[in-house]
Parts: C-alpha cells; structure tokens; sequence
C-alpha cells in the first residue's frame, strides 16, 4: 500500500485507523506528517509511545475519535485499512472533504471494493458504484489475501485507489443522488416503472409545487404528476431504460430532462 501510494517528501498523510502503527511506520519517515485517526485510545498511546524517541516522532499528529464524526484537516494523500461497516460512509466524506486531497489508497473487504469499480451492466453495479464513479476515478489496485493478516479475517480484501475529480461535476450532490436512489431502489425495473411508483409520485409532486410556488408557475387545476412524468421520460425515450444498465451521462441526461421540467429530487 506504502508503495501504492507513491508517496512524496512534502505530504501530509492522514491514516485512518493505525492500530498498533505497522503502516505509520513505514509512511513517517518518507513524509512531511502523517495525522492518524484513531478511535482506541489504547491504541493510540501504544503507537505514541512506539514512535516517541525517534526522529520521526515530530511527524506525527494523532486525531482520537470516531473519523466519521470528526472534522478532517487538510492533507495530501489517505491511506487506511476501512472497517467494513463503515466503509459507504468513510468514501463519501473523504469524496465530499474539501479542500480536494490527491488520491486516497484503501483496503476494503473484496465485495465492497469490486462494487466501487463495477461498470454499468455488471451484476455488482450498483447505486454505490455510480455515485463514486460520478465524483473519482475509481482502479482496483490489487487483492490481498486472508493469510497476509493475523489472525487471519474471514474475508478477502482488494486495495483500491481513489482519485478525486477536481474539478467535480456540475451537478447539487444531495439531489442526484436522490434522483440515483429512486432509479436503483429496483434496478431490473425500467425507469418508467420506478419513476411512477406512488410513494415516488408523491414526493415528486410535493418538490414540484414548492418549485412552481417558488417561480409563480400556475399549476393547472387538472394537473397529474404521473402524466407529467410519464412526458418526460417518452419524450427523451427514457422510459424502457433500466438503471443496471445505465452510466453517469445516462443519468446526467434524466437529471437535466427533468430539472429543466421543474422537478427535483432533493
């Protein structure tokens, strides 16, 4: 991983869960700082006192606490070990952090890590792979085995390398991924069968009419959201689309076709 992520003399690393410092030790001597989050603070006064003494143990910052509930500071380039359930998370507040971050080089369990690279059409592409493709460049860097660890997991585990795109793409986050939620809640389904779901229909109408209130746009006393929607899709021959199939400009072209009809899904 150390080698992976093609480290530089000026970098600040942020290393997200040390543990006893196996990984801290082969980064700190070739970096400017390497600021480690720990959640174990036994953890963290073991990896203290393991760098106390030597010339490095200036380059050290410790961060006690849970990273997901933690402000991150400015660096470089992360490395880190993910724990499996927080895995989702971890990715898009690293994707979302600002300001951007050069590349980050994590080990996550081997299902997850093949969900982030899967492409459209795969079994495995998902809602997940879509919205990390949207905001990085996502490479599987390589498989690591069960028995490279002790005690050895149940599970095996890939590195990957994630590349922030800067800059990011056009679009308000919250509400694309709102509109990516609906389309993969069912992603056989063809997005006319998803879009027209009661529940979905529902929340479409409520943001339509605080958009209409919004621009005084008069509402037609006979209006349907069904119809409305049903327009959209038929008219820029989204409605047999299925959402295991489509790529982000797929998605980008339902996003503009009904945004620019008033709708949105934030």
């Amino acid at each position: 991983m150390v080698e992976k992520a093609a480290l530089r003399p000026t970098d600040t690393v942020l290393e997200i869960g040390p543990g006893t410092g196996n990984l801290t030790m082969k980064m700190i001597d070739r970096v400017k700082k390497v600021i480690a989050c720990e959640i174990d603070p036994r953890l963290v006064a073991e990896l203290q006192k393991r760098v106390q003494g030597t010339p490095s143990a200036h380059k050290l910052q410790m961060m006690v606490g849970d990273v997901l509930k933690t402000d991150l500071p400015f660096f470089d380039i992360c490395v880190a070990n993910i724990p499996y359930q927080i895995s989702s998370p971890l990715v898009f507040k690293l994707l979302l952090h600002r300001p951007f971050f050069r590349c980050a080089i994590l080990m996550f369990q081997r299902e997850f890590a093949q969900r982030l690279v899967a492409p459209p059409g795969d079994k495995l592409y998902c809602r997940l792979s879509l919205n990390v493709q949207l905001l990085a460049r996502v490479d599987h860097l390589m498989k690591i085995g069960r028995n490279n660890f002790r005690p050895p997991p149940k599970v095996e585990s890939s590195v990957v390398r994630l590349e922030p795109k800067n800059p990011p793409p056009p679009i308000n986050f919250q509400e694309w991924d709102g509109m990516v939620r609906i389309a993969f809640l069912r992603k056989n389904k063809t997005l006319g069968a998803a879009f027209k779901n009661s529940k979905v229909l529902s929340l479409l109408e409520k943001n339509y009419r605080i958009h209409c209130s919004f621009n005084n746009i008069p509402i037609p006393e006979d209006f349907e959201m069904k119809q409305k929607v049903t327009d959209i899709l038929e008219t820029n021959s989204l409605d047999k689309k299925r959402a295991r199939s489509m790529d982000i400009d797929d998605f980008l072209g339902v996003l503009h076709a009904f945004n620019s009809s008033g709708i949105h899904f934030n």
